[in-house]
């Protein structure tokens, strides 16, 4: 696994494209809506095979693994928690397999849906939650992790935690916020970012966040606050929820990528995308990006 310094050197040497969304493009592919991604993936394999592939094709250099909800207290509905660290070992090393050539990311996210993750008495919780997923990740092989779509900054704390207690490496921190750099909680969302570079976070930022006019200005506004490198990886767009309550994305490739092109100019470093991309959008984002 990098160190902080090592994975912060590659991004001084041109590391910068991150892939897109994983479960919407699965639901493409044929996942049924509300299974568990990582245990339908481990049993469709080649599903997920295929769009690390298209992802690594593309041009991005940072392949998420499709753990984004394997830890123990959401693998229990399915009566899997017992399995956390074989689960994400797995996952890990199939996206290895797909992309041999990219780093591989081990995904962890909010516990909100299963606790009151911002509850200060939740945190030796939160903390044995992500011990166990980080567990199984490092043994699968991953290069780095990243705690995404985080909602508060206890979660970032307990992932800071159990990552120095599993002597894990690299870790970038995204949270989903508001456009005018706040967490939705409401408060800012800059002093929790610098108390995460302060604790050794490999890069920092946000992701889930709608792109249009107004990102290329919360990159802007976090960059002014910050000293590392940012990440930023948005949706394509805003949401519509059609007739059978999925959500769907209206923004082409070409704008999405003239969007990120604006918020690298104006300071991240880390750029890909979320919810409504597809390998299409990573492409015309590569090419933008490295012309």
């Amino acid at each position: 696994m990098l160190s902080t310094t090592e994975f912060q050197q590659k991004i001084r040497e041109g590391l910068c494209l991150l892939d897109g969304a994983t479960g919407s493009n699965l639901r493409l592919a044929g996942m049924p809506k509300g299974v568990s991604t990582e245990l339908w993936v481990l049993e469709n394999p080649e599903s997920l095979v295929a769009l690390q592939r298209a992802y690594a094709r593309a041009g991005c250099q940072i392949i998420y693994a499709p753990t984004f909800q394997a830890q123990p207290i959401a693998l229990k509905a399915q009566g899997m928690e017992q399995h956390t660290e074989r689960i994400n070992a797995s996952l890990a090393a199939l996206s290895r397999s797909a992309a041999p050539d990219c780093l591989i990311a081990g995904d962890l996210t909010t516990l909100a849906a299963f606790c009151e993750s911002w509850d200060p008495e939740n945190f030796d919780l939160l903390v044995d939650n992500y011990r166990r997923q980080i567990r199984g990740l490092l043994d699968g092989g991953v290069d780095l992790l990243v705690a995404e779509t985080l909602l508060y900054p206890q979660e970032a704390e307990a992932i800071v935690t159990a990552a120095e207690l599993e002597c894990a490496g690299a870790c970038m921190y995204s949270f989903t916020m508001q456009p005018d750099g706040s967490l939705f909680s409401g408060a800012p969302a800059a002093p929790v970012l610098r108390e995460l570079e302060k604790a050794g976070a490999a890069a920092v930022g946000f992701n889930c966040v709608g792109a249009d006019a107004m990102t290329p200005g919360l990159v802007s506004r976090l960059r002014r606050a910050l000293k590392g490198p940012l990440l930023c990886k948005p949706n394509a767009g805003n949401p519509v929820i059609n007739p059978q309550g999925i959500a769907e994305y209206s923004m082409a490739p070409e704008e999405f990528s003239s969007i990120l092109l604006q918020c690298r100019e104006n300071g991240a470093q880390l750029l890909g995308g979320c919810c409504g991309t597809d390998p299409r959008f990573l492409a015309a984002a590569h090419q933008a990006l490295f012309r």
